[in-house]
This record gives structure tokens, sequence and C-alpha cells, in this order.
């Protein structure tokens, strides 16, 4: 998640906004610019749903330890990730051919133009009606009906666990696993809700964008589109920041390798200086 996440922020952010604010660079050359455009798609799509398949695993290892033993495993996390990012890029290719060259000069092709028939094109439709389809809609479905299974399952099962408690021993002190499954949903809900949220506003404005195209009564609206883009890019930056504010053993991974070059530095400096020429008496 964390490396589809940077790539979305160096493809998405870094790369096109060179391209917009660096006129006539090498990224200008169509086929260089195609594959940027190429690469945002993909690590996008691949952020994506790896959101969706880290929510199916909590939901797994919550609701259900025969799914959990049997698929919540590291050679399951790799065949999974690999699979998402092969898809991934297979679906992205044919936006490779959404654009044109602007000018050919000494036979050089440049800058990326949007082909006249992407916006008359049949087959254009439908692609892009796929991939919404697929980036978000149906993530922002199994994402919800995921999160409603985990969350009815957690009620259930902690009444159930709290009234055993309580008549069995009249325990009444804090429950350590039902300490540990809090933990554990709310880095859940942290991540899959952020999602949801900063995603809705692409979505909304995509859907009244669609609507309008078909009424013939759309009115481009600039700052929502930019506004919707903007919190679009956001979700791919907060993954990092929520497992910080969560996860416990991941701060003190950090802070170990934040400190340890101030660590190296103060161990280089207390050492005592070698004295070379000394005789022992």
């Amino acid at each position: 998640m964390a490396v589809a996440d940077l790539l979305v922020v160096v493809s998405d952010v870094v790369l096109r906004w060179v391209i917009v604010y660096f006129p006539v660079c090498f990224l200008d050359i169509t086929p260089v610019c195609s594959s940027v455009m190429v690469t945002i798609v993909a690590s996008t799509e691949c952020s994506v749903w790896l959101t969706v398949f880290f929510t199916f695993d909590r939901c797994a290892t919550i609701c259900s330890q025969r799914l959990k033993s049997k698929y919540c495993t590291e050679k399951t996390a790799a065949v999974v990730i690999g699979t998402v990012c092969v898809l991934s890029c297979l679906e992205s290719v044919p936006w490779y051919f959404k654009f044109e060259p602007g000018h050919v000069i000494d036979n050089v092709p440049w800058f990326c133009e949007t082909k006249a028939s992407y916006y008359t094109s049949s087959t254009w439709a439908a692609l892009e009606l796929i991939h919404r389809i697929l980036v978000p809609l149906l993530p922002f479905l199994l994402i919800l009906v995921s999160n409603a299974l985990t969350i009815r399952h957690i009620l259930a099962s902690s009444k159930a666990r709290r009234r055993f408690r309580t008549h069995s021993t009249g325990d009444r002190q804090p429950d350590p696993e039902a300490e540990r499954r809090r933990k554990s949903i709310t880095l859940l809900f942290a991540i899959s809700g952020s999602f949801i949220l900063l995603w809705t506003p692409f979505l909304s404005y995509f859907i009244y964008q669609r609507v309008g195209f078909m009424s013939n009564s759309y009115h481009p609206s600039p700052l929502a589109a930019t506004l919707g883009v903007m919190l679009q890019l956001l979700s791919s930056c907060t993954n990092t920041c929520i497992y910080v504010a969560t996860q416990s053993k991941f701060r003190e991974e950090l802070g170990n390798f934040l400190k340890y070059p101030c660590t190296l530095i103060v161990k280089r400096l207390g050492r005592p200086p070698d004295v070379k020429g000394t005789t022992r008496m």
C-alpha cells in the first residue's frame, strides 16, 4: 500500500505538474507523457484495490478464525499484491492510446493531445465507464459491505464476551482481547473511512458530469473538479499518517529510524581518540 501510494504521489503529483509547469522538456515527448498517464492510472488503481483487500483481510481476521488461518497469510498476501499490480497495469494499457502528438518537430512527436475520438467513440465511453466502476464505484461498495460485516460481528461478539466474563468470573477489569480488537478496528476504519471521505467529492463530480453530458445540461465547475482531484490525491498520502497515529510498533520503528543518525554521531564524538606511538610503562 505504501509503495502504491508513493507511486501515485510521484506520477500524479510530481511528474504531471513537471509537465504542466516546465514545458518543452523530455517529459513532453508524446510516448513519454503517454507512459506517465498510464503510470498514473495503474498506480491509482493499484492503491485503491490494495485498500479494498486490506479491508477484506481485516474483516476475515476479525470475523472468522477459519478464514484467518487459511487465507490471512504472507503467501496469500504476496499472491494478492502481485495479482492486483499485474491487473492494474493491464487495465491501464488502453489509456496510452488516448493521446496523439500536438506537434511533430524533426520527426519527434511532442505533447499529449487528447484524441477527438475520445469524446465521440462508444468504445472509449465504455472503457471510461468500466474504469470508473473499477475505480472507485466498486471499491466503495465492497469496503462498505466489509465494514458493515465487521461492525456487526464486533458488536455481537463484544456483547457476548462481556456477558460471559460477567456471569462466569464477575471480572470487570479491562479485557486485553477487546483492547487488541479495538486497535485493529481503529486502523481499519481510519484507512477505509479516509478513502471513502476523500474520494467522495471526486466521485460526486464525475456522476454530475456524466449525467450532465447525457441530459445536455452540464455546466463545468473548475473549482469543484480541482477540489475533487486534490482530495483524491490526498487519500494516497494519509495511510502513513494513519499508521503513525494508530500503530505503536510503527511509531517505535519510525522513532528508531529518525534517532539513528544522532546516535551514530554521538557514538563517534564520544569515542576516545586513538593515540599512536605511545608505549605502555
